[in-house]
């Protein structure tokens, strides 16, 4: 059975209130803070037509949730997917409101989708969709309520037509409704590569925690998009040796180091990673047992489950991607090991920059990429190290430590502020 079966059968959203249960358990959160935070605050559902080229109207279904406001504005990204479901949101609604508390940075949990396989729409229906889409999802979203941003499928240029038709209803330009934006729109600089750069980062601070020399490291990273291509490149430029890499279609390998720009190169002529000269042909499956020192996946949700865990051979786990752990599989890997650093660390360098972005929109501001990197940074390597003593001090895995400082954050945060009326 393929990873793609498997993920299909484990619901994100069950996942996403286990590991927040664990996290609850440990915390000894009292039973009404757990049931406030165990459930979004906000699920919306919408159907809406778009005119198609051929003259026809098709209706499509799509998702805002907002699981968490009480440590700022909701915050999250929106994907364009033909597996979305309302649980898939609410996880990762979810998830974002641990992940921005882990990095510690003033807003809640939120997420969008719409049921769609945007390859199949002409760029004048992705326009509408995308413009009638927002229009439906209004009612929530606004600099200071709910801030969207760019996820699988969706882009700086779809982010464009979001501020856009956010401003055209306005009557003036509102740049910090969405963030993901073109440089020239209010944009910021280094954007692209938040996500991977951050990533990086904390893969930097657990080789120094673990004495793994970056140097001498192999490594593999499933999924081959924005954060994957990028985050092969960046780790590569640390000296790392990169063995592997796959995008939806399967994967590459070459035990004695692949050129990255030569890969990127070769997907942008062929559409895809295999059949690059020189590297052997694998599945995604086969790709996260490879031999190598640290498994980047980079791609979608629960692709290590209790079925491969014991497999994989890597000394380090950064997951770029959200939840493509399941708690079954952490338990192996913990026993083995195999040092994780969770999802809600270790890709929030994008919704970090994100926070940039906005900040830098409300003041009519733009920073330098120095500055935006150093900024991020800064935040990546405290975050991590907090992590990091909160697992050492509990003897937990990273994951459970990411989620006890989160929840306890926001659940301050909840307590400080009290039930209104």
């Amino acid at each position: 059975m393929t990873t793609e079966h498997v993920a299909a059968r484990i619901n994100a959203w069950e996942v996403a209130q286990r590991q927040f249960d664990l996290a609850a358990d440990r915390l000894g959160l009292d039973a009404g803070m757990r049931l406030v935070l165990r459930e979004p605050r906000r699920e919306l559902t919408v159907h809406f037509p778009v005119h198609m080229d051929d003259g026809s109207v098709a209706v499509f279904a799509g998702y805002r949730v907002q699981h968490n406001l009480g440590r700022g504005p909701a915050k999250g990204g929106i994907r364009y997917h033909q597996d979305v479901s309302l649980d898939e949101v609410k996880a990762l609604a979810m998830w974002m409101t641990w992940k921005c508390a882990v990095v510690g940075i003033p807003y809640g949990g939120g997420k969008g989708g719409v049921i769609v396989d945007p390859k199949q729409l002409s760029q004048k229906e992705l326009e509408g969709l995308t413009r009638r889409f927002f229009t439906e999802i209004e009612v929530l979203v606004g600099p200071e309520k709910d801030i969207p941003a760019p996820d699988v499928n969706t882009n700086s240029q779809i982010m464009a037509w979001m501020m856009d038709t956010y401003s055209m209803h306005a009557g003036y330009t509102v740049p910090g409704v969405v963030t993901g934006k073109p440089i020239s729109l209010g944009g910021s600089e280094g954007r692209n590569e938040a996500t991977a750069r951050g990533c990086v980062y904390t893969i930097v601070e657990a080789a120094r925690h673990l004495g793994l020399d970056l140097t001498t490291a192999r490594v593999a990273v499933q999924g081959f998009g924005n954060a994957g291509s990028i985050a092969a490149r960046l780790i590569s430029e640390e000296g790392a040796t990169v063995v592997a890499v796959s995008d939806s279609t399967g994967g590459i390998h070459d035990p004695s180091g692949l050129d990255i720009a030569k890969v990127i190169a070769w997907k942008q002529e062929h559409g895809t990673v295999q059949g690059f000269p020189g590297a052997s042909d694998v599945s995604n499956a086969e790709l996260l047992e490879v031999d190598c020192d640290v498994l980047i996946p980079a791609a979608l949700e629960s692709q290590i489950t209790s079925r491969n865990a014991a497999n994989i051979k890597a000394r380090m786990i950064a997951e770029a991607a959200n939840g493509p752990t399941t708690p079954d599989a952490d338990e192996i890997l913990f026993k083995n090991g195999v040092f994780l650093i969770p999802d809600i660390l270790c890709n929030a360098g994008g919704v970090t920059v994100s926070y940039f972005e906005w900040v830098q929109d409300l003041n009519r501001d733009h920073w330098s990429e120095v500055v935006v990197n150093a900024k991020l940074k800064e935040i990546m390597v405290k975050a991590f190290a907090e992590t990091l003593d909160v697992a050492r001090r509990d003897d937990v895995n990273m994951r459970t430590a990411a989620y006890l400082l989160a929840v306890k954050r926001v659940a301050d945060a909840m307590e400080l502020r009290g039930l209104y009326p």
